[in-house]
C-alpha cells in the first residue's frame, strides 16, 4: 500500500505535502554498523560470490557443475546471516525456511536425473510475509496478532513457484498489514519483524509495503523476490532500492492464499535486479486459478514466455507519453527524468507530454473508501478459514488493544478500526466509490493512451527515500506515479533511472490491461541503454 494515498486523502487534508529534501535523520547509529571491511559512510569491501548474479548466471553455474542448488542456497543463507542479521542489520528477512537446503538437495537430485523444471530450477526466492506457504514458515502480514499462523496450503503462486523448481528461501518483512493499519505508520516496520532499513543509506526508508522484499533483493540476499501491491507497494520499494519491479495486471497472478487489502487492486509481482529476471518470474507464476475469479479474465492473454519480448532495440518507433507534472517542480528526481527522456529519444522513441495525474489525483478519496470496504470483507474471509489465533478483524483490533506496548508502540490502528465500522460490499457508497476510482482511472488511462497513440506512459516512480521516522511516521511529497495503474488494475513496471545523493529513483512504464509484454520491451530497451542499476553500499547515515 502506498503512503501517498493517505497523505492526499481528504481525511488528512490538514497534513501538508512537503517537498523532498535530504534533511538529517534521527537514528540510532549503534544499529547501523557496516559490514566487515567497511569504513563508515564509504563503499563496503563486499566480495560476495553471487553479487548481482542473474537467473541465467546461476543456471550456467548449475548446468556446468560449478555450483549446485544447495551451494547457491547456502551462500544466500550465509549472506542473510552476515548482512541482514549482523553487519548493516537490514532486517529484511523475517524468517528463513528451515527446509530450504532440503528443497535444494531434492532439486539437485532431479537435475542429476535429467529432470529440470525450467529457468527457475534451483533458484532461491524470498517471499513477502503475507503470502501463504504450507510449510514450517509463518504467514503473519508482520502482525503479532497472527504470530504462529502456519497456512494449511500454499498460495496459488507458491504452488506455481514450487512447480517451476524454485527454492523457497524464506519470508521477508513488510509494513504491517501491508501498510494498512494507521495513517501515521512507518514503512518497513511491523510489530513482528521490526524496522527494515534501506540498503543504500541505512537510515532511509525502504518504502512500503514490500520493504523487505525490496531491500533483500537489492542487497543480494536472494536471486529473486516476490512482493505484493495495492497501490505502490511493489514499485515504490523497488524504486527506493534500485530494483526492477512489476505490478502485473490484476488477474495475471492469482491472489488466493494472500492476506488481502483489496479485491480489485491487490496483486503480487516480481522484484528483481534485472528486467530479464522479472520477465522470467512473471511468466512462471501467471495462470488461471479457480479460487480467484479475476484470473479468468487472463484467459488467452498470458504469454508463455515473457522473455521473448526483450529487445535491446525495442524503443525504436515507440510513442511514449511523459507525465507533464513530473517535468516541473523542485524535486531532485526531475533532472533524472529529463535525462531519461533524452535517452528514450536517442533510442528512437517519440515523446509527447501527457497529463494523467490531473484526471486521477481527484479519485484518491474514492480509492481510499474502496480499500476500507474491501479490506474488512477480504480479511474476514481470509481469517475465517485460517489457522490463525484471530478469526476476524474485530479479533485483530482487540488483540492489538490488549497488547498495545508490543503491537502498537509507535502508531495506532485507526485504519483497521475505520474499516471495521463499515457495511458490506453491497453498500451503495462502496459501489459508487468503486465506480469512481476503478472505472475513472481506467477511462483516464485508456483515453490518454488512445488519443496519443501511445505504447506506454512514463513518469518518476517515486521520490528518493525519505528518513525513517518511527515517531512521526512517513512524510514528504514529491512525484510518484503508482496510483493511476493501481486504481485501474493495469500493469506498471519500474526500472532504475539513477540516483540522488546515493539514493535510487525509478522510471515508470505504465500501459493498458495485459500489456506486460509491450511494457517489458520498452523497459528492457531503456535498461540496456541506461545501465542505472547500482548495487547498494550500506552507507551510514548522513548525520549520526
Amino acid at each position: 500500500m502506498n503512503r501517498r494515498i493517505f497523505l492526499r486523502n481528504g481525511s488528512l487534508a490538514s497534513l501538508a505535502l512537503s517537498t523532498f529534501s535530504l534533511g538529517a535523520c534521527s537514528t540510532d547509529t549503534s544499529q547501523t554498523a557496516a559490514i566487515e571491511g567497511t569504513t563508515e559512510g564509504n563503499a563496503p569491501a563486499d566480495a560476495f560470490e553471487l553479487n548481482e548474479a542473474t537467473v541465467q548466471d546461476l543456471q550456467k553455474k548449475m548446468s556446468s557443475g560449478a555450483m549446485s542448488a544447495r551451494s547457491i542456497t547456502e551462500l544466500y543463507l550465509k549472506r542473510i546471516e552476515a548482512i541482514d542479521k549482523a553487519g548493516p542489520t537490514l532486517n529484511s528477512v523475517i524468517e528463513v525456511n528451515p527446509d530450504a537446503l532440503a528443497i535444494a538437495d531434492a532439486l539437485d537430485k532431479e537435475r542429476k536425473d535429467g529432470k529440470v523444471h525450467g529457468p527457475l530450477h534451483g533458484i532461491p526466492v524470498l517471499i513477502k510475509d503475507n503470502i501463504d506457504t504450507a510449510d514450517k514458515q509463518q504467514t503473519t502480514a508482520g502482525s503479532l496478532a497472527l504470530a504462529g499462523h502456519k497456512a494449511a496450503q500454499d498460495a496459488f503462486i507458491i504452488k506455481k513457484l514450487r512447480e517451476a523448481g524454485a527454492v523457497v528461501l524464506g519470508k521477508t518483512n513488510l509494513s504491517e498489514w501491508a501498510n494498512f493499519r494507521s495513517t501515521r505508520s512507518t514503512s518497513g516496520w511491523s510489530s513482528r519483524g521490526g524496522q527494515t532499513k534501506n540498503p543504500f543509506i541505512l537510515d532511509r526508508t525502504p518504502s512500503g509495503s514490500s520493504a523487505g522484499s525490496g531491500a533483500a533483493a537489492s542487497a543480494n540476499l536472494c536471486a529473486l523476490a516476490i512482493g505484493t501491491e495495492t497501490d505502490g507497494s511493489i514499485v515504490s520499494p523497488a524504486s527506493c532500492s534500485g530494483l526492477v519491479g512489476i505490478k502485473p495486471t490484476v488477474g495475471l497472478w492469482s491472489r488466493s492464499g494472500i492476506i488481502p487489502i483489496s479485491a480489485t487492486q491487490d496483486t503480487a509481482g516480481p522484484m528483481t535486479r534485472t528486467v530479464r529476471d522479472a520477465a522470467v518470474l512473471l511468466g512462471a507464476l501467471a495462470g488461471e486459478d479457480a479460487a480467484d475469479a479475476v484470473t479468468k479474465e487472463s484467459n488467452g492473454k498470458i504469454q508463455p514466455d515473457y522473455t521473448t519480448f526483450l529487445d535491446a532495440n525495442g524503443l525504436k518507433g515507440k510513442r511514449l507519453g511523459v507525465e507533464k507534472g513530473h517535468l516541473k517542480g523542485s524535486s531532485d528526481a526531475i533532472p533524472l527524468l529529463q535525462a531519461a527522456v533524452e535517452l528514450l529519444k536517442a533510442q528512437g522513441a517519440t515523446i509527447v507530454e501527457v497529463e494523467v495525474e490531473k484526471e486521477t489525483d481527484p479519485l484518491g478519496q474514492a480509492e481510499y473508501d474502496v480499500l476500507l470496504y474491501e479490506f474488512k470483507d477480504g480479511v474476514n474471509k481470509y481469517l475465517a478459514t485460517a489457522n490463525a489465533p484471530v478469526k476476524n478483524l474485530t479479533d485483530v483490533i482487540n488483540f492489538n488493544s490488549q497488547n498495545k506496548a508490543k503491537a502498537m508502540p509507535f502508531f495506532q490502528q485507526e485504519i483497521l478500526e475505520n474499516s471495521n465500522k463499515l457495511e458490506g460490499l453491497d453498500s451503495a457508497k462502496y459501489k459508487a466509490a468503486l465506480n469512481k476510482s476503478h472505472n475513472g482511472a481506467r477511462q483516464a488511462l485508456d483515453k490518454v493512451l488512445a488519443d496519443n497513440k501511445l505504447d506506454a506512459i512514463v513518469a518518476i516512480t517515486n521520490s528518493p527515500a525519505r528518513c525513517i521516522d518511527l515517531i512521526n511516521g512517513d512524510s514528504g511529497g514529491g512525484p510518484g506515479f503508482s496510483s493511476p495503474a493501481a486504481m485501474a488494475g493495469y500493469p506498471h513496471i519500474t526500472v532504475p533511472m539513477g540516483q540522488v545523493y546515493g539514493l535510487p529513483v525509478g522510471l515508470s512504464f505504465v500501459g493498458g490491461a495485459y500489456k506486460e509484454g509491450e511494457l517489458l520491451t520498452v523497459a528492457y530497451a531503456y535498461e540496456q541503454a541506461s545501465k542505472k542499476r547500482v548495487a547498494p553500499q550500506f552507507k551510514a547515515p548522513f548525520v549520526g
